[in-house]
């Protein structure tokens, strides 16, 4: 078995650190998500890169694990106009069809690695489905806790890879909090997409790639949508990452996207706040499922990050979202409806180029009602 590369898991409220191979899923003290520090192989160097696997593994310089067991070849996806300016990431063409693969296939490594007795995941579906795919790729007992009135599809796909599947009466809130009592039991892997950094490094990947296919440069605006912020906090590292290692030259702006219904991160940004504001959560019904999360544990580090790059949070009404899957049908694209919140928010843009992602396929919720 491969070693775990050497990484420690840090708090950034309380600088508590933690040894990767300890089974915590948050710092004991505030009970915070978890940073991770790991010593990269080096800077990536473009001239290397023709010839080798494809998919996201071929950025193994600035990946926290290598060599995997686990990979279903997720990454590299097409980036293709839409517009004289915008164009689309197609992460929809992922194996589990959505973005989420790029983060479950770490977390899943990381597990096969640390060989616990079971895993559990929460989710509102895509990342639950994703971490059930590559936890039986990996041979891996997991449990995902989703909450009810999750599309049918994707809790179809959930059991179809042989994963033990948990309906959670109530809204996401609910089954986050189920997950982690149960993440708490001895020899248990908590497959967190919000808590485990590893996730982060894998959605990071989404950039390196998008940097990789533009010949070296990035468009002048990244646009994602966020509830808990996964793909945009990736996005912030690879960026990050790509200016200190002289691969370019400035940052783009970040764009983030919420739905109307469900906007507590674009509220706290358009209020100047440094965290959520102190009004009660609120789960409002919307077609963005995938983003509806009142209380995202990793809010703080998401607005810091919108504005260290420039960029801002954008809101999309239902009516908008419904237009803007059928408009991405009509050019040849059946998206999901919380996969087509950017296009509908910077779809019309046309003073700055733009790349949006296309994170998940309409297939797992449907055309929108």
């Amino acid at each position: 078995m491969l070693a775990v590369m050497a990484s420690t898991y840090h708090c950034p409220q309380d600088g508590t650190r933690a040894d990767v191979t300890s089974l915590t899923w948050c710092c004991p003290v505030c009970r915070g998500p978890w940073d991770l520090d790991f010593e990269s192989a080096g800077p990536l160097r473009p001239g290397e890169l023709p010839g080798r696997v494809n998919s996201l593994w071929r950025y193994e310089e600035v990946l926290p694990l290598s060599s995997p067991a686990t990979t279903l070849g997720e990454g590299r996806t097409p980036l293709v106009p839409l517009t004289g300016t915008v164009s689309a990431k197609l992460d929809f063409l992922m194996p589990t069809l959505s973005f989420k693969d790029r983060g479950a296939v770490m977390l899943a490594e990381l597990a096969r690695r640390l060989a616990p007795e079971r895993v559990v995941a929460d989710s509102s579906g895509n990342a639950g489905t994703a971490v059930a795919a590559y936890c039986a790729r990996a041979a891996l007992p997991c449990t995902v806790y989703v909450p009810e009135g999750t599309s049918a599809k994707k809790t179809e796909q959930i059991r179809a890879h042989g994963a033990r599947l948990e309906v959670v009466p109530g809204n996401r809130e609910a089954t986050a909090r189920a997950a982690r009592t149960a993440a708490g039991a001895p020899g248990t892997f908590y497959a967190s997409h919000v808590f485990n950094p590893y996730f982060l490094h894998g959605t990071k990947t989404y950039v390196y790639e998008l940097w990789e296919d533009l010949g070296g440069r990035l468009p002048d605006v990244i646009a994602v949508p966020v509830g808990n912020g996964t793909l945009l906090l990736g996005a912030a590292l690879a960026t990050a990452e790509l200016l200190a290692q002289g691969l370019i030259d400035t940052r783009p702006a970040l764009v983030a996207v919420q739905a109307e219904a469900v906007s507590p991160l674009a509220a706290a940004f358009h209020a100047g706040a440094e965290d959520l504001l102190d009004v009660p959560a609120t789960a409002t019904p919307t077609l963005a499922e995938g983003i509806a999360i009142p209380s995202p544990p990793r809010a703080r580090a998401i607005l810091a990050a919108v504005r260290e790059s420039g960029g801002t949070f954008l809101t999309v009404t239902e009516d908008q979202i419904r237009a803007a899957q059928l408009d991405l049908a009509a050019r040849g694209f059946y998206v999901e409806t919380t996969g087509v919140a950017c296009w509908a928010a910077v779809g019309g843009w046309t003073d700055r180029s733009v790349v949006v992602p296309l994170c998940g396929a309409g297939l797992k919720t449907g055309l929108a009602a």
